[in-house]
């Protein structure tokens, strides 16, 4: 596929409709095609299935799954399986379309290489336990050198990489773990925000009505080779699309628009599932709920981005309507490469595309003022590029850039690699930005000059930072999750619990974030430890039963043919002396399309630590079949069928076929040794002449009585045995022909016996 060339559009968002081709061959950018007659669709034709298990061109956005956009493991999120399979395409130019930033903004190889441009050189490798010998350093798959002209000297402490909480699973040498473990213990406070008046929120995804049937959730997302593939129609436009039998006819011109409208379709699937959501969440006493990023798939994108107005605005007003209907407030947190302090330009403008994607989806949702100031965005810093200060300066330079509309929903957080709460707080304190506390984050990064471990000495910085929430009326949140219990240094401790086992001493009143793997389960599981409102209104799930889907209804089975029915029986029919007829299968009872996912009249959504297969069907074990014994008379074969009459003749033609097959081996190998003896005795033959000894020879021939003619005439005789073999193994009463005798048969050389 030939490569395409860079576009200059691609430096500045554009509108959809002036957007340049993506590649060479002629695409349709006027006027659109005369419509079909589609069943009842538009122009496209094409209601595609929005579930990600029937559709492969929708994939499951992978930060959903996380237990925040920071965490970037595996292990943070949960086990689809083969779900989050990402094929590498050079044609395509996925910006981040590889699962590593809530957004797709920058390219992760410039940001990567910027990242190891200003860290510290790598250790020298470690010398090898059995022979003494350094071990080569193992390099990543998407390493590359960076320049050493480039390279800045930093602090040895500067981190390596730019993603908050990322790689929890290193292993850490053994010094990192002294100095861990010789840390003073954490001091934590022994108060409990109880009785419990503030909201707990979750983040993106809810695991129950993610694996409910049908699926519900809003961070479908898709590749842009997927965008590219659609922007052809497709082979029969009156069909649905299929992935084998209705596929996009890359023959045919593409057209932009198309394409577009393929993304559109995702997008509408995800903001639809969100009333859903919202109001599952207030039948069990959520009230709080963050929005996933991914659910407009490539919004900010350099090339492929798009404006939400006007193709999503009334399906995000009726979002933001049911949410001011039952008190909930929304929020989004883009992802970690999102930031205001780096010194490269371009992922300064991406960053300014996301923030302005991210307000105006939520000013599409046209809540209530209070419910409005409250659907704020949270943003790092980012990282410290060599030098805090001048990263700060940078920060104020493009915060001053900002849109109002940005600046109005901008809140800070601090992370658990570079900024700990004493260096962003003063910041938010001068810029009037509301400041997001990070209990998790705290316990990791923090100034040990005026701080101390745990939530003990974090109380007394309340006052500050509530006051930078409520200078510009908004409701304070803050965000709390734990670490795994066997990490120990600070790296291992990044990576979040799949739950949480206490509550913070944090206002009783205050929106409080659970960033967990768990979701919506570990909500649950505070509810139950501290019998909080709400933890009345959910029982355990049946592992693998699920009572409020509607199932697929099975056809019943194919009824055999009957028997031909005789005269009288026919008569019988026609008199009504037929007899009752089969009584028709009770119709299986529907569940209405409001209460499917909501865990019917128990309320059964909770699922045990652990045991989030429960949300699956069980597979189906086929058992071997025991052994039969054979009926009277009957045979049974190695799979315990009975024998036919059929199977036997089957039997017998194979096994002739075999010994015809053995037969023919047999005269072939009979002519290879043939061929072979004569050409030993060509061999032995011109020796004798080149010698000019054959009249003495044949003289010592006629004194020994044996001579040549039984060297080769045993040869021979040997050979007509070999050939003879197959056929006296079929026939033993046929006698072979006497050696003086010539014999000619079919597929046999004529043989001649030697004369005296």
């Amino acid at each position: 596929m030939p490569k395409r060339k860079s576009s200059t559009a691609l430096a500045q968002p554009t509108p959809l409709p002036d957007l340049a081709p993506l590649q060479a061959p002629a695409v349709d950018d006027g006027p659109p095609a005369p419509k079909r007659a589609a069943r009842g669709s538009r122009s496209l034709g094409r209601k595609a299935s929005m579930n990600p298990e029937k559709n492969a061109n929708v994939v499951d956005a992978p930060e959903a799954f996380r237990a925040s956009p920071d965490a970037d493991t595996k292990d943070e999120r949960m086990d689809l399986g083969k779900m989050f399979t990402k094929e590498k395409d050079d044609s395509v130019p996925s910006l981040v379309d590889n699962g590593d930033s809530d957004t797709p903004l920058s390219e992760l190889s410039d940001i990567e290489t910027l990242a190891k441009a200003t860290a510290p050189p790598p250790k020298a490798p470690k010398a090898s336990k059995k022979g003494g010998k350094k071990e080569p350093a193992k390099a990543t798959l998407d390493e590359k050198p960076a320049a050493p002209a480039k390279a800045k000297k930093v602090d040895a402490k500067e981190p390596q990489f730019l993603d908050p909480e990322a790689d929890g699973e290193e292993e850490a040498d053994e010094e990192e773990i002294k100095a861990a473990l010789s840390r003073p213990p954490p001091v934590n406070s022994d108060v409990l925000p109880l009785p419990w008046k503030g909201r707990l929120g979750y983040a993106c995804l809810n695991t129950y009505l993610r694996f409910s049937n049908p699926p519900v959730f809003s961070s479908r997302t898709c590749r842009i080779a997927s965008i590219l593939e659609n922007r052809h129609p497709l082979s029969n436009p009156n069909e649905p699309p299929h992935a084998t039998k209705n596929r996009p006819d890359k023959e045919q011109p593409a057209s932009i628009r198309r394409g577009q409208e393929f993304v559109e379709q995702l997008c509408l699937a995800n903001i639809r599932d969100i009333p859903k959501m919202l109001r599952w969440n207030d039948r069990y006493g959520i009230k709080f709920m963050r929005l996933s990023s991914e659910m407009f798939p490539f919004a900010s994108h350099p090339e492929y981005g798009y404006k939400l107005a006007p193709f999503a605005s009334e399906a995000l007003a009726e979002v933001g309507k049911v949410a001011a209907e039952l008190g909930h407030r929304l929020t989004t947190h883009p992802g970690q490469f999102t930031q205001l302090g780096s010194p490269r330009k371009p992922v300064i403008d991406n960053a300014l595309r996301d923030l302005d994607y991210h307000a105006e989806m939520l000013s599409l949702l046209k809540l209530p003022p209070q419910q409005d100031r409250d659907a704020v965005m949270i943003l790092h810093l980012g990282g410290v590029f060599g030098d805090k200060e001048a990263t700060l300066a940078r920060f104020r330079e493009n915060y001053a850039k900002l849109p109002q509309g940005v600046k109005d929903r901008l809140v800070l957080e601090n992370d658990d690699v570079s900024w700990c709460v004493h260096e962003l707080l003063p910041l938010c304190e001068e810029m009037n930005i509301p400041f997001v506390l990070d209990y998790h984050h705290h316990n990791i990064i923090f100034d040990s000059s005026q701080i101390r471990e745990g939530t003990r000495d974090i109380i007394d910085l309340y006052p500050r930072i509530l006051a930078t929430w409520k200078r510009k009326n908004i409701t304070p949140k803050m965000h709390y999750s734990e670490p795994t219990p066997e990490a120990i240094t600070g790296r291992q401790r990044r990576k979040h619990n799949p739950r949480v086992a206490t509550l913070p001493p944090c206002p009783n009143d205050m929106d409080l974030m659970i960033e967990a793997k768990d979701k919506e389960q570990a909500v649950f599981e505070l509810m139950r430890t501290f019998k909080l409102p709400g933890f009345d209104t959910f029982n355990d799930m049946l592992p693998h039963i699920r009572k409020d889907d509607n199932k697929p209804v099975k056809p019943p089975p194919k009824k055999k043919t009957p028997k031909k029915k005789t005269k009288k029986q026919l008569e019988e029919e026609e008199d009504g002396d037929s007899g009752a007829s089969e009584p028709e299968p009770a119709p299986q009872a529907v569940i209405e399309e409001d209460e499917v996912g909501m865990g019917g009249p128990d309320g059964r959504v909770y699922w045990p630590p652990g045991q989030e297969h429960w949300l699956r069907p069980v597979k189906k074990v086929v058992k071997p079949k025991e052994n039969k014994k054979a009926p009277p008379g009957k045979e049974l074969d190695e799979q315990g069928r009975i024998v036919t009459a059929a199977m036997k003749r089957k039997r017998v033609k194979e096994e002739e076929e075999a010994i015809n097959a053995a037969q023919k081996e047999g005269e072939e190998m009979a002519k290879n040794v043939e061929a072979e003896i004569d050409e030993e005795i060509k061999e032995e033959e011109t020796e004798e002449r080149a010698k000019g000894k054959r009249k003495g020879k044949g003289q010592k021939t006629k004194e020994s009585g044996a001579g040549v003619k039984t060297s080769s005439g045993g040869k021979k005789k040997a050979v007509k045995e070999v050939k003879q073999e197959p056929q006296e193994a079929q026939k033993p009463t046929a006698a072979a022909p006497p050696l003086g005798r010539r014999q000619s048969t079919r597929g046999k050389k004529v043989e001649y016996a030697e004369e005296d």
